[in-house]
C-alpha cells in the first residue's frame, strides 16, 4: 500500500476492551471517517505497541559499535516485531538521526553509560578517573538524553576478584540529585548486593537487572516505587559469564549464585509490589527483537499473562511518560493481533499489523 495513504482499523483496544475505529493519516490519529482510507483490519485486538525498556540501539550483537546503517537495521527490526517504544539504556554512538526518519520506533535515550576506568565494557561508556566528577557528568548526560541517565553501579573489581560498587554513597546522592534538578530520572546497572543500599538511599528511580536484591532492598523499592527492569533473558547468560571467568573464582561463583536465585528474587519483588517492566538488554549478548521472550519470561516469575502484557506495553508506556491515548493529533503507533494476546502471549510473535508512526510496516 501507499505509505502516505490514510488507513482505518477496527478492533478491541487493550486493556480497556473497548471496540474502536482508528483513523490514521499523515502519521497521526484523526477523527473519522477519512475519505479514501484503506481498511487494514476489522476484528483484531489492538495494543499501543510493545516496549523494550532496556535496549541498546547502536551496540552490535557480539560486541562493538554499529554504524548508522547498523543502528537503523536494529531499530527497524524492533519495530517490525512490535516494539514501538524503546528506552535506550546507554548507547556509544549517536542515534538521534533516526528521529527524523519515518516508520521508526520512538526511542527514549539515556545518553551514554557512566562508569570508571576498567570497570565496564571497554569503549561503551564515559569513564571517570575521579568519582567527584560524577555529578557534573550526570548533568551532561541528562541534557544529552531524553529524561534518563544510566550509571554503572557495580562491576568486577579485578583487585578484589568480585563485584564491588563503583561509587561512594555521598557521590551517588549528589549525582542523583543533580539529575533530578535537570528533570531527568536515573537508572543503574546492578548485578550484586552491595551497591543497592547506597543507590536506594540516594533516590535512584530504577534498577536494571537487580539480581542482588535482598528482602530489605526489595522492601525499600516497594515503599518508594522504584522500578525494576530485570532483563530475565540476559540473566540467562550468567552461567556462561562465570564459565569464562576462571581467573576470578569468587566472581564466577557469585554470578552462578545470582543466576540460581534470579527468578525467586524477581518473584519476591513482584509480590512486594515493586513495579516491574520489560527490557531485553539487546545489543552485546542479546539480539534485538526479543522483547516477546522477555514478556513470556515474566510468567515464570509469577506474573499473570495480562500483567506481563501490561509490563511490556501500556503500563511501561505510562511509566516512561508516553501513554497512548489514540487522540486526534497523537502519533499513531499500535499493533494488531488476530487473537487476544492475554490468552496466549505467544500470539505476540505474529502481529497481524504493525502501525509505526502512522505507517503499516509489517
Amino acid at each position: 500500500m501507499n505509505a502516505n495513504q490514510p488507513i482505518h482499523v477496527r478492533g478491541v483496544l487493550l486493556p480497556s476492551e473497548q471496540t474502536r475505529d482508528l483513523w490514521v493519516s499523515e502519521g497521526v490519529f484523526h477523527d473519522g471517517p477519512i475519505a479514501g482510507a484503506e481498511t487494514v483490519s476489522v476484528n483484531g485486538w489492538i495494543l499501543p505497541g510493545l516496549v523494550d525498556a532496556h535496549c541498546h540501539v547502536g551496540i552490535r550483537y557480539g560486541g562493538g559499535h554499529e554504524d548508522s546503517d547498523g543502528a537503523r537495521r536494529q531499530a527497524v527490526l524492533e519495530a517490525k516485531t512490535g516494539v514501538l517504544l524503546a528506552r535506550d539504556a546507554g548507547a556509544p554512538v549517536p542515534t538521534r538521526f533516526l528521529d527524523n526518519e519515518r516508520g521508526m520506533p520512538r526511542i527514549i535515550r539515556a545518553g551514554r553509560h557512566i562508569a570508571a576506568p576498567k570497570r565496564y565494557i571497554r569503549d561503551l561508556g564515559i569513564d571517570l578517573d575521579n568519582e567527584a566528577d560524577l555529578p557534573a557528568e550526570v548533568r551532561r548526560q541528562a541534557r544529552a538524553g531524553d529524561g534518563w541517565v544510566k550509571i554503572v553501579a557495580d562491576w568486577i573489581d579485578r583487585d578484589a576478584g568480585d563485584l564491588t560498587p563503583l561509587w561512594s554513597d555521598g557521590v551517588l546522592k549528589e549525582a542523583i540529585t543533580a539529575a533530578h534538578d535537570e528533570g531527568a530520572r536515573v537508572t543503574a546497572h546492578v548485578f550484586g548486593e552491595d551497591a543497592l543500599p547506597g543507590l536506594l538511599e540516594a533516590g535512584i528511580d530504577c534498577i536494571e537487572h537487580g539480581t542482588g536484591l535482598t528482602a530489605d532492598t526489595i522492601d525499600c523499592m516497594a515503599r518508594n516505587q522504584v522500578a525494576l527492569v530485570p532483563t530475565l533473558i540476559n540473566i540467562e547468560n550468567f552461567p556462561g559469564i562465570a564459565e569464562n571467568a576462571t581467573r576470578f573464582p569468587r566472581y564466577a561463583q557469585h554470578m552462578r549464585d545470582l543466576h540460581a536465585r534470579g527468578d525467586a528474587t524477581v518473584r519476591s519483588a513482584i509480590e512486594a509490589g515493586v513495579p516491574v517492566y520489560t527490557g531485553t538488554d539487546a545489543g552485546g549478548m542479546i539480539k534485538h527483537g526479543r522483547v516477546v521472550d522477555e514478556i513470556v519470561s515474566l510468567l515464570r516469575v509469577g506474573m499473570t499473562p495480562a500483567d506481563a502484557l501490561g509490563a511490556g506495553s501500556w503500563e511501561a508506556r505510562e511509566w516512561l511518560g508516553v501513554p497512548q491515548r489514540y487522540a486526534p493529533g497523537d502519533r499513531a503507533d499500535f499493533t494488531v493481533y488476530s487473537e487476544d494476546p492475554r490468552r496466549n502471549l505467544d500470539t505476540l510473535r505474529a502481529p497481524a499489523r504493525v502501525v509505526c508512526d502512522g505507517r503499516v510496516i509489517a
